[in-house]
């Protein structure tokens, strides 16, 4: 702009009166250009820009004083910049700054009306500028076709569209006869060969192209403070620390002990610089080294999917009574088939029976030894109970059924006389059946010590384990007063027997392996191989198609005995041996006990759909028991209609866990 101020007289009325001349002309542009709005069809206001320069970039004006000419051919002054800080002033005083724009073509900001906020507002929405135009208006057909009986073109099809070009088909002659003279060579499509790698790799594919890629060796470790020849005190080691570097393993001893001289020149040469040098050449050489592809696999995605644990109840999560008045180590424990009463053998020489309910001990048998097992008999109405005690199995009558059942099992109970077994060796008899008329049951005496009894479904048969002996399960008939040799060898140390719940199969646990017989047809069915160190328990599920087995190094697998032979799953989950496992008999709910004073539960659901697999999701971590000459839980069993857990410690305590 021209500064008026500093001009004298006459230039002051030559400006002025180049000023009324300038506002005469942008007058009459104005209404000229008003006119022509007015009567142009333009539903939209158009403005002249100040600037004429038309499409000439602007960047030309970059080093000028100007950006242009206006419409009488004058310069337009470039305005001078604001900062930061006064444009926010600006915007703090102004409450409508917010709508104005820079107009970089005209070097001015201009305020927008809101008409024209409005536009853009729904232009940002992906709207139409205009309110009033509506873009899902019906369509118009604006022709008539009720009366139109012939195409657009009403001419005969050509000939040339059904007669065979005579052209092509002299092109076609003249390729056959380039093929037939080896002219033109047609490539056949590889055959693809049919024998493939089912588990191989797509790195080691032979499409790839030929050369063995970069890979560089792994560098050494660099020498740290230790290595210096003159390292700080703390690195420094006493005589004691050198003493018991030297009684160490020579894997588990230092590769280098610090040491400190005056100077550089004092340090010795390294003693095993060849043998290091040497050894890093051989894994240079003798390293295999391959490229690996990474996949980019968010870990959160890899974890499976289990239900919440709310949804799975009831499970045992609390202690909910304790059964105290042993003195020793509870070995075992057993659920009466109804629910009321419970057995619990000890090792200070004593049998207890409980009611469940209140935890009132009713009975108490002293049997002078260290109890090993205690088993109820699984039919309603015989409450016999079996207990190992020793070289001795103890059959008692607990006298808790009525009239009717007390003389059933007195008279099931009866040995007329000394009773022996009717399979016999060059060593003698297997098992000698007496009367026991201080505790008025029957007294099995045996050759070596038994440590587990199990019960047929039936009530009837019983089988017992000797684990001093290879072929040391015996199978018992208690109305016959009978013992049987099992008929097959046993391939190891035998642990655990269990009857199949609804057919004539037996389980067979030894110190490597299950086995499956079938009794009838004296045949092995399967043979299910766990893979541990040493197997300690094992249970079957009510259904019978499914087994777990408990190990001595804390792992617990599942078998599917339709799917194979191998464990289904396989859960680390006690750090010391698992002592017992057990299913519950309606509930989907396992179980395990460890050394290591713990209980865990978890939820087994199996589906009578062959194509889903079993759901088994940990619950529960139940504690409390007490370790006592380094032993925890040793025995657990669930009730047989309620979802609770019993679990026998070696604090002479029986636990009641309940939902």
């Amino acid at each position: 702009m021209v500064n008026i101020m500093d001009t004298n007289e006459e230039e002051r009325v030559k400006v002025c009166m180049s000023y009324s001349c300038m506002e005469e002309v942008t007058l009459d542009v104005e209404a000229e250009t008003n006119q022509r709005v007015e009567e142009s069809d333009s539903s939209e206001d158009e403005v002249a820009p100040r600037n004429t320069v038309g499409d000439v970039p602007l960047k030309w004006y970059k080093d000028e004083e100007h950006i242009g000419y206006d419409i009488t051919g004058k310069k337009i002054k470039k305005q001078a910049r604001k900062d930061m800080l006064d444009s926010f002033l600006a915007g703090v005083d102004n409450s409508k700054n917010w709508r104005k724009i820079y107009d970089e073509y005209n070097d001015e900001e201009v305020e927008l009306t809101k008409q024209e906020t409005r536009l853009i507002r729904r232009l940002l929405k992906g709207k139409t500028p205009h309110a009033e135009v509506d873009p899902y208006t019906p369509y118009v057909d604006w022709f008539l076709w009720e009366d139109a009986k012939h195409p657009l073109s009403n001419a005969p099809e050509p000939k040339r569209r059904f007669i065979p070009s005579k052209w092509e088909n002299k092109k076609v002659v003249e390729l056959v006869r380039a093929i037939r003279r080896g002219d033109i060579k047609i490539d056949k499509p590889k055959e693809e060969s049919r024998l493939y790698l089912l588990w191989g790799d797509d790195s080691r594919s032979a499409d790839k192209a030929p050369g063995i890629n970069y890979i560089p060796a792994p560098k050494p470790k660099l020498a740290g403070h230790e290595e210096s020849y003159n390292p700080s005190v703390e690195y420094i080691p006493t005589k004691e620390e050198v003493d018991s570097y030297n009684q160490m393993y020579e894997e588990d001893r230092p590769k280098f002990i610090p040491r400190r001289f005056e100077s550089l020149r004092n340090v010795p040469a390294y003693e095993n610089a060849m043998k290091e040098s040497f050894n890093r050449c051989l894994d240079l050489y003798l390293c295999p080294r391959s490229r690996k592809k990474r996949i980019n696999i968010d870990p959160e995605s890899l974890k499976p999917k289990l239900p919440s644990r709310k949804d799975l109840k009831p499970y045992p999560s609390k202690c909910y009574f304790e059964y105290k008045g042993h003195k020793n180590a509870v070995r075992s424990i057993s659920v009466e088939p109804s629910g009321q009463w419970l057995a619990s053998g000890s090792n200070d020489g004593t049998v207890r029976i409980w009611e469940i309910e209140t935890g009132r001990c009713i009975r108490i048998w002293e049997v002078g030894e260290g109890v090993q097992c205690v088993a109820w008999n699984p039919m309603t109405g015989l409450t016999i109970l079996a207990v190992a005690v020793g070289l001795d199995v103890l059959l008692l009558d607990t006298g808790l059924g009525d009239d009717e059942e007390q003389y059933k099992i007195k008279k099931l109970l009866h040995v007329e006389a000394t009773t022996v077994a009717n399979d016999s060796d060059h060593n003698g008899s297997l098992v000698d059946w007496l009367q026991h008329d201080k505790y008025k049951g029957i007294r099995m005496r045996f050759r070596k010590t038994i440590t587990s009894v199990e019960w047929h479904r039936k009530g009837d048969y019983f089988s017992t384990v000797m684990p001093g002996d290879s072929r040391g399960i015996l199978i018992h008939l208690l109305s016959k007063k009978l013992t049987q040799k099992f008929s097959f060898k046993q391939h190891g140390i035998p642990v655990a027997t269990k009857f199949h719940p609804s057919r004539s199969y037996v389980f067979i646990a030894t110190n490597k392996a299950v086995r499956v017989y079938d009794l009838l047809k004296q045949k092995l069915i399967r043979k299910l191989e766990p893979s541990v160190r040493e197997v300690s328990s094992i249970a079957v599920h009510p259904s019978g198609d499914h087994v777990i087995v408990g190990s001595r190094e804390g792992k617990l697998c599942w078998f599917d005995m339709d799917l194979s032979s191998q464990p289904y799953r396989k859960l680390e989950c006690h750090p010391k041996d698992i002592t017992n496992v057990a299913f519950h008999r309606s509930y989907p709910l396992f179980a395990s006990c460890s050394e290591d004073s713990t209980s865990y539960v978890f939820h087994g659901m199996v589906y009578s759909d062959l194509n889903q697999n079993p759901l088994i999701v940990p619950l529960q971590i139940l504690r409390g028991h007490a370790a006592t000459n380094g032993r925890g839980v040793l025995d657990c069993t669930f009730h047989p209609r309620q979802p609770w857990l019993f679990t026998a410690g070696s604090d002479s305590v029986v636990k009641l866990y309940c939902h």
